[in-house]
């Protein structure tokens, strides 16, 4: 690939500094960055750093400096001084280059690393007494889209799922189901797996809280109350015949697993997602166990006066964490120890990415340090991406009371929502019904993940579907849009018979939008090195509507088939194939489908 420009600047700028001041330096010590757009240029440097080297002021030092690197790059046509900051404009011929130059690499944007370090990549964990809901739509999206944006930045990566099958929490379900179901099954129901779990788990709570409400009125307190409600006492037993592998819990468990797996399949498969590899906390809570058991008397590990065992991190500014109940079943922290030295054992990752919301993430403060005190090196290598709720219009969502949005239901409505907007839209009247109903999937399902997908990971999601769907709007059927209207010039390329020529002359003369253009396309492999460091696909979602909204401009102001310029229609032909092409890649990163006609 071409040499970027920004390590070309840098590279002249320590030899201006090597000639001018007769010191050493090197590129971290030089600030160079993109010009702020309310001054002409294309890269500034920034001056101050350097006064100590030149012992002159900013000025000056900006002038030599610039007529030094002017003298030695054609590339730049002129520069600018204001205040300490050097601009930079480069020429027009370069930014010609530049097209020509990327439209020949394939798969453009796409990086590679000379020794690729392993990252695995950890997202979903569902539980199997529920759904998925929209919360996981952000943790399955966001998690698939880091992922992927790494993969394309040269890393490898295994994407990994926990699912988390055993626990109180799937007793509860279960023992609701035993008490309350009368042998319900999906088959007999028509319902999804996973949503019939989900009616028992929320059953298993309102009998909760009566209990709980009776025996407060009784005179005990909430927490009495909590621990001696019947049902919850039934529960318990329920984990402790479980984790003694009795068979008629083992047999129900595995049952009712069953059903939820093939819904979660069903889901995953509506959303584009897909896993390398699958964990289940049922073949790993033991290994947790064995080792917190060999770790008793050592990294402050202790047995309690009522057999519980625990760790005191107080000396480390944390509390007191239990890691074995008094009735020696696991908690989740023993769990996700056993896990975590299963997967390095079987991984030998370089780094591990924990894709789990930021309710969790003092879980993860404690986790991280059990494992260093038992003095596991790696470790240091494990990170949590931690995210921000999503909350809908009318509050946040409580699994428990049945008041989440399902995953398979908004899906649904999305895809009625792009249904009805297209309609309004007056789009779509000259083709089949199975072909309409194949967009409105697309585009309902790009609206929904670019929407989740284009704020900071650690922001808060307030949802609102309607808004998530606009032709004209910051979302993902714009972008999409955007991509069939360039579509659309090449069918009639094809359709006309136009005749383009398949290379353009370096003398032709561009307009500032077809240059601003050019700009935005070269800078798409740093936005997705940059998506990569930060773990962030809202940088590549927002610059894929960066992107779409300039070309729009271009689009609105210039002609491509009707310019008479060959030389100049075949560059507005170049620019608009790489646009298409940069746009697809970018929005493949988010898991979204681009369309041929809408």
């Amino acid at each position: 690939m071409f040499l970027p420009i920004e390590n070309l600047l840098k590279k002249n700028i320590i030899e201006a500094i090597q000639k001018l001041y007769e010191t050493s330096i090197n590129d971290q010590q030089i600030q160079l960055q993109k010009t702020k757009t309310e001054f002409k240029g294309d890269y500034t440097l920034v001056v101050f750093p350097l006064l100590r080297i030149s012992k002159k002021s900013p000025d000056i030092t900006a002038a030599e400096i610039g007529n030094f690197l002017k003298n030695q790059m054609s590339e730049i046509e002129s520069f600018e001084i204001i205040k300490g900051f050097l601009n930079f404009s480069l020429t027009e011929k370069f930014w010609l280059e530049t097209l020509q130059n990327i439209s020949q690499i394939e798969n453009y944007g796409k990086l590679s690393q000379e020794n690729p370090k392993h990252i695995a990549v950890e997202f979903s964990s569902p539980n199997t007494n529920k759904p998925l809901h929209l919360g996981h739509i952000r943790n399955n999206l966001l998690g698939w889209s880091v992922a992927e944006i790494l993969k394309t930045a040269g890393f490898q990566v295994t994407k990994v799922n926990l699912i988390n099958d055993r626990g109180i929490h799937i007793c509860k379900s279960m023992l609701a189901w035993e008490k309350w179901g009368n042998n319900e099954t999906p088959e007999l129901t028509g319902m999804k797996g996973d949503h019939l779990i989900g009616k028992y788990y929320v059953k298993f709570d309102a009998a909760y809280k009566n209990e709980i409400s009776r025996f407060e009125s009784q005179g005990l307190t909430k927490q009495e109350a909590e621990n001696q409600a019947g049902i919850i006492l039934e529960a318990r037993e329920m984990l402790k015949k479980w984790e003694n592998q009795d068979p008629h819990t083992r047999e129900t468990w595995e049952k009712m697993n069953c059903w939820v797996y093939k819904g979660f399949e069903e889901t995953y498969k509506k959303l584009g997602i897909d896993f390398d590899r699958i964990y289940y906390e049922s073949e790993m809570y033991l290994k947790g166990k064995e080792i917190i058991l060999e770790s008793l008397g050592k990294a402050n590990i202790r047995r309690n006066t009522d057999n519980s065992v625990s760790i005191d991190l107080t000396a480390d500014g944390l509390d007191e964490k239990i890691l074995l109940r008094s009735d020696g079943t696991c908690v989740y922290i023993t769990q996700d120890i056993g896990t975590a030295i299963e997967r390095y054992n079987e991984l030998n990752f370089d780094k591990l990415i924990y894709v789990v919301g930021n309710e969790q993430d003092y879980h993860f403060q404690v986790l991280f340090l059990i494992l260093k005190k038992l003095n596991f090196q790696w470790a240091n290598q494990l990170f949590h991406l931690s995210y921000g709720m999503v909350e809908l219009p009318e509050g946040k969502m409580k699994s428990r009371e049945g008041t989440v949005v399902d995953a398979d239901d908004l899906i649904e409505k999305m895809i009625e929502t792009a249904c009805e907007k297209t309609q309004e839209s007056g789009k779509l009247s000259d083709i089949s019904e199975e072909e309409k109903q194949e967009i409105y999937r697309i585009i309902g399902l790009g609206a929904l993940k670019y929407f989740i997908l284009k704020i900071e990971p650690k922001k808060n999601i307030l949802f609102n579907p309607r808004e998530s769907i606009d032709f004209n709007g910051n979302t993902g059927t714009f972008i999409q849009y955007t991509y069939v209207r360039i579509k659309s010039i090449f069918r009639k390329i094809t359709e006309q018979n136009v005749s383009v020529k398949p290379n353009f002359s370096l003398s032709i003369s561009i307009s500032q939008k077809e240059k601003d253009l050019v700009k935005l396309l070269y800078e798409f492999p740093a936005k997705i090195s940059e998506a990569a460091e930060n773990y962030s696909p809202s940088i590549i979602a927002n610059y894929v509507y960066d992107l779409s909204r300039e070309y729009n401009q271009f689009y609105n102001d210039h002609s491509v088939l009707n310019e008479k310029n060959k030389e100049l229609q075949a560059f507005r032909v170049m620019l608009s194939r790489q646009t298409a092409n940069t746009l697809s890649l970018g929005l493949r990163l988010l898991g979204i489908e681009t369309l041929e006609k809408m």
